[in-house]
């Protein structure tokens, strides 16, 4: 499992280096959700297609998770500090690009280069932190704040949305990333320093273009397919993205520098640490954009008060992530690897006693069970991934357990939220591709409103009925596999997979 990593007690600096470190971590998780109840503004002032605004909603994501791996190699081997100041400058101009762009096109090629500059944060920020600190309760500390810093982002992204359409324009939740990014820029040179794994071997070019391109076929596919129907080319691409995915996957078989390490999988820990780190990401984010959805284009809510119902499940999260490295020392990780699906699971479920006019008491409730689930999975993924791995893999092993949070968190909207699209598009009245687009169109009659708003909801429920039993079912796998006296990834090291 883990070469042993020399232990003594961080300085002043290495807590000024965290919280430095905390800034872009921040800015990267808020991304990934900021745009959830700012949707409805953006659709009023650049009228994308139902297509164009899933792709608005997680390109980023896509990207993110795309190259997430490739950017985890690539500052092993050439500098972590430097590819972070890099990638934290080139996020700021995307930022202000994507702030204001005038059509839908420019947003979501802003939103991809934001992507893109993100993957360059989340595993060398991560690597960084095992450097600081080498002490593993210290190292388990700290990586459990970063966590919960990037679960803070993730679930206050739609808070500080509501909060800022609710005096500026939609532009705003981006030009709120350039304060922080000026500040790590002045401050990252004189806290950090510059760290890289003594590794050989290049980044293989190919494997980062056929994961990419594998991704981005795949849900172009599977979008397309849920908006316009299955027509030949969402077919035709689907299989051309299997394939390509199936071809990276026998790549990484025989490199002898592969951008993903398979063999990590062989441990059932990591295999199912894995999957929670993807699995409640992907229910997280397509609950909280259909919820934002949900809430303002069904019950009327404006963007404010969509915020502030959202707000306890954002707390709850927070909170969770924070005391779970605690809880997980009494308890072990297995109990909160089984019980965050069991919550998670839970909460989902209560959104089916949500309806088209009433629902929002529901809603609170459904997202504080969640949020516990959805708190303990983001605290627990990361220091197992970096934990099961030795020092000079930390990068590498902190892009696979931020991979699966990223892809988890665009395949949330991407087939999720696909499903919900089909719903609509099935059982609404026809008038538009989206609820959003149905309600400005003039004249609607209150039968095809309420049509409208019946058909959401209805593919609202269906998607949290399809996650809930998703994470019920890995629960059960979990209970069945994990070994009983399994407690953490730094002391335990379980059976593979047989």
């Amino acid at each position: 499992m883990n070469a042993q990593r020399v232990s003594h007690s961080p300085g002043p600096r290495a807590w000024l280096g965290l919280l430095v470190v905390l800034g872009p971590v921040l800015l990267v998780a808020m991304d990934g959700s900021v745009l959830f109840l700012a949707m409805t503004k953006i659709s009023e002032s650049l009228s994308p297609t139902a297509d164009q605004t899933l792709w608005i909603l997680d390109v980023y994501g896509f990207a993110v998770g795309s190259l997430l791996i490739a950017f985890g190699n690539i500052g092993d081997r050439y500098g972590r500090l430097k590819l972070l100041m890099t990638g934290t400058a080139v996020f700021g101009a995307a930022s202000a690009g994507a702030a204001f762009a005038p059509g839908p096109e420019l947003l979501i090629a802003f939103r991809a280069l934001t992507g893109a500059a993100g993957a360059t944060l989340l595993p060398s920020a991560l690597a960084v932190l095992s450097e600081l600190f080498t002490d593993p309760r210290r190292r388990a500390k700290a990586i459990g704040i970063f966590a919960a810093t990037f679960a803070a982002g993730f679930a206050i992204g739609p808070v500080v949305g509501g909060q800022l359409l609710s005096s500026f324009w939609w532009g705003s939740v981006f030009l709120i990333n350039l304060p922080v990014v000026v500040l790590f820029l002045v401050l990252a040179p004189v806290l950090l320093r510059e760290v890289r794994a003594t590794r050989t071997g290049r980044i293989d070019v190919l494997s980062v273009v056929l994961s990419a391109a594998g991704i981005l076929l795949t849900v172009y596919a599977i979008k397309h397919g849920a908006t316009e129907g299955l027509t030949a080319t969402p077919v035709a691409t689907g299989i051309v993205g299997i394939v390509t995915l199936g071809w990276f996957a026998r790549r990484q078989l025989r490199l002898a520098h592969p951008l993903i390490d398979f063999s990590l999988f062989r441990d059932r820990v990591f295999t199912i640490a894995a999957l929670t780190g993807l699995l409640p990401l992907a229910a997280w984010s397509a609950m909280a954009y259909l919820g934002g959805i949900y809430l303002q284009s069904v019950l009327g809510l404006t963007v404010l008060d969509a915020a502030l119902v959202a707000l306890p499940g954002a707390a709850v999260l927070t909170v969770t992530c924070i005391v779970t490295p605690a809880l997980v020392a009494r308890t072990g990780t297995r109990t909160a690897l089984i019980g965050c699906h069991c919550f998670i699971a839970a909460g989902l479920l209560l959104l089916l006693v949500t309806s088209v006019s009433s629902g929002i008491g529901w809603y609170v409730a459904a997202t504080v069970i969640a949020g516990l689930g959805y708190g303990i999975s983001f605290s627990v993924v990361a220091d197992t991934a970096v934990a099961a791995v030795p020092a000079e893999r930390a990068g590498s092993a902190a892009a696979i357990a931020e991979t699966s949070n990223e892809i988890g968190n665009a395949l949330g909207i991407a087939l999720l939220g696909s499903l919900a699209a089909l719903i609509f598009r099935l059982q609404g009245p026809g008038v538009a591709g989206t609820l959003n687009e149905t309600l400005q169109v003039p004249g609607l009659t209150a039968a095809v409103i309420g049509e409208a708003k019946s058909a959401f909801v209805t593919g609202l429920h269906l998607a949290a009925v399809i996650a809930g039993i998703l994470h019920a079912a890995l629960g059960a796998f979990a209970l069945r596999h994990l070994p009983r006296a399994f407690t953490s990834t730094d002391d335990a090291s379980p059976d593979p997979v047989s």
